[in-house]
């Protein structure tokens, strides 16, 4: 260590200052303003990259606003009671409604889910509670493959398996091409839901000698329904829009029909029918069935919302 010298001055005893010690102090004086500088700095990028991403989050709003609003706006003059309650016109007439496509939609979003849903949620079940080997691997990766599978696809594959076995467009291949599209959107999800469930729950309740498929169905699915029902609205959501698959299956329907095996309306298919026709009516019913099928699916989301929300707080 440094020996300090000392100097008495007027009968005081002060120690003597070296010229080392005022470097120091400018040096630390220096590394304050440096260390100042740099903070100033980061926080000069900081706010820069968080005001970045403000701005491409506001950009992102407001181009699905703009479409939101765009699509209100040209819909909203085809929409009155008669296009709710009648069926389409003929060829070319003027008038009519989409009530067989609304309806034909809502029954085959409901078929879909009745032919997919268990099979989604059960295989979602075994590759999170079983499948931790070689063949949950190569399970997962079909079903990442299925889900960005072109749709278009997926309506060849069915056409060809039950359209032309039928002999006949049927809504019932219609159905069976959504569950097909919805069945790896709601296993990938549902399996990152229950993933997220504490092994803690299932210890617990396998140490109570509950076995393992009432754990599962008495502790992790209820542990995990929000997450579930979630994933299963986001496929709906995908389902209900898809257009090529049922061009190719269920072919469309003026008339009221809910027999599966003959063709059948649906909004997706009203849709294209009204915007490929030269007609000017007609282009604003297909504006107008594009709000109607939006309304649906939001609505939909809503209740969805609504309905978890409500248990939760019963559950509280």
């Amino acid at each position: 260590m440094r020996e300090e010298q000392v100097v008495e001055i007027s009968g005081e005893t002060r120690p003597r200052t070296f010229a080392g010690d005022r470097t120091t102090g400018k040096s630390r004086h220096a590394l304050i303003l440096q260390g100042d500088t740099r903070f100033r700095f980061r926080k000069a990028i900081s706010g820069l990259m968080a005001a970045i991403v403000a701005a491409c989050t506001v950009f992102g709003v407001a181009i699905l606003w703009i479409i939101l609003g765009y699509v209100l706006v040209r819909g909203l003059p085809a929409l009155d009671l008669a296009f709710f309650t009648e069926r389409p016109m003929p060829y070319g007439e003027v008038g009519g409604g989409v009530a067989p496509a609304i309806l034909g939609s809502l029954y085959l979003i409901a078929v879909a889910c009745a032919i997919g849903l268990p099979l989604a949620v059960m295989t979602a079940i075994y590759l999170s509670e079983y499948a931790h080997g070689r063949f949950g691997d190569a399970v997962r990766f079909v079903i990442d493959l299925l889900a960005g599978l072109p749709s278009i696809v997926v309506g060849v594959f069915v056409w060809t398996l039950i359209v032309i076995n039928t002999g006949s467009f049927s809504g019932l291949a219609g159905a069976v091409a959504l569950a097909i599209i919805m069945i790896p959107i709601v296993a990938r999800t549902v399996e990152a839901i229950l993933n997220l469930v504490p092994n803690s729950m299932r210890e617990a309740s396998l140490a109570l000698g509950v076995p393992t498929w009432k754990t599962i169905i008495r502790v992790v699915l209820p542990a995990a329904k929000s997450g579930i029902i979630t994933g299963v609205v986001l496929a709906m959501a995908r389902a209900g829009g898809e257009t090529a698959p049922l061009l190719m299956t269920t072919l469309g329907n003026q008339f009221f029909n809910f027999d599966l095996m003959q063709p059948m309306a649906a909004l997706p298919v009203q849709i294209y029918n009204y915007a490929v026709a030269p007609y000017a009516d007609w282009h604003t019913k297909a504006w107008g069935s594009a709000l109607v099928l939006i309304t649906l699916i939001g609505l939909l989301s809503l209740l969805t919302r609504w309905a978890v929300r409500s248990q939760k707080l019963v559950e509280s």
